[in-house]
């Protein structure tokens, strides 16, 4: 995709994904260190709903797994954690709205419980979630035109992933060259024949790790390109699922494990037919769209290159790119 093309330009989808790259460098991380303070405990729970959610949150505890962070960090969407007891937890709720019915819902029941150890990430000021938090943190990506969320579910990210690396003593990432290497992820060519296959399949399975990619890459399918998908978290994809898949599907495999490959090989793509596209970083043994190396801040530009892929996939299909017939912005709106 570009922001030159008029096929590409009309549409707000886009000029939102573009977008990322000057919200990370506007990027104050000086303004999220000081959410540090405000953590009272050292069990966290991220919740929200959809893309809030699910990238945000994922990506931060598999940093926090891999890392041993001082802090226990859960996710769950707010209807289930309203059944948990949280009163040893910092729950921050992230909405890009502000108005998410089930994160409202979920502040009224623990403000019943006396809770006071709770923070908001939201796009929209003066809206229910951020008011009647603790502690607010207002995205600078602001308002998105478009139904799907992108440049939010960035910087919804970015916020946590910064915020916890300062409190563990990582390595923060470089905003700057992050930003580039996003814009250069989404102006990347998709090969035509790539897209024609994603065009023509029944259902698109994305496979991988825990982190969020795989799994919000499953939900723009439906809100982008109007496909069927569906999320195989690690190496679910051969362990049973393959007895009611065909030919006419298709796998995007992000970041493959390598030593797995020739499983996949001769479990979907010679025992079935399946076509198996991954995105890496490396060369796999599948046709891949390769990205940038940089380290464990990948997973970023993991997601751009799925973004750019489902664009294509859906103007091929002369799909209007902003307005889903039945997906709304805000899913369960507080009235």
């Amino acid at each position: 995709m570009n922001n030159i093309d008029g096929k590409y330009r009309k549409y707000f989808l886009v000029k939102e994904m573009l977008e990322v790259k000057k919200i990370l460098a506007a990027t104050n991380t000086l303004q999220i260190f000081e959410f540090i303070k405000h953590i009272k405990h050292k069990k966290i729970l991220l919740t929200g709903e959809g893309s809030s959610r699910i990238f945000p949150a994922k990506k931060v505890i598999y940093d926090a797994r891999r890392h041993n962070y001082k802090e226990m960090i859960i996710t769950e969407g707010a209807s289930q954690s309203a059944e948990y007891n949280l009163d040893d937890y910092t729950v921050f709720i992230a909405s890009n709205s502000g108005k998410t019915k089930e994160s409202v819902t979920l502040i009224e029941k623990l403000r019943k419980k006396k809770h006071k150890n709770i923070i908001a990430v939201v796009a929209h000021k003066n809206t229910e979630i951020i008011n009647n938090a603790d502690y607010g943190y207002l995205l600078g990506s602001g308002h998105e035109e478009a139904v799907p969320a992108t440049k939010t579910v960035m910087e919804q990210a970015i916020f946590y992933d910064i915020l916890f690396r300062k409190s563990n003593n990582k390595n923060l990432p470089d905003l700057n060259k992050m930003g580039n290497l996003i814009e250069k992820v989404l102006k990347i060519k998709i090969p035509e024949k790539i897209v024609n296959k994603l065009v023509s399949s029944k259902m698109i399975y994305f496979s991988g790790r825990n982190n969020g990619v795989a799994e919000e890459l499953t939900l723009k399918t439906n809100e982008i390109a109007r496909k069927k998908s569906d999320y195989l978290e690690g190496t679910y994809a051969v362990h049973g699922i393959e007895e009611v898949m065909s030919a006419d599907e298709i796998i995007i495999v992000i970041d493959p494990f390598q030593e797995e490959e020739p499983k996949i090989q001769k479990t979907l793509v010679k025992g079935i037919g399946m076509t198996i596209i991954a995105i890496s970083t490396r060369k796999t043994s599948f046709p891949t769209l390769q990205i940038p190396d940089y380290g464990e801040f990948n997973p970023y530009l993991e997601l751009a290159m799925g973004w750019n892929l489902l664009i294509e996939t859906a103007l091929k299909q002369g799909i209007d790119l902003d307005h889903p017939e039945r997906a709304r912005k805000i899913g369960n709106e507080f009235e």
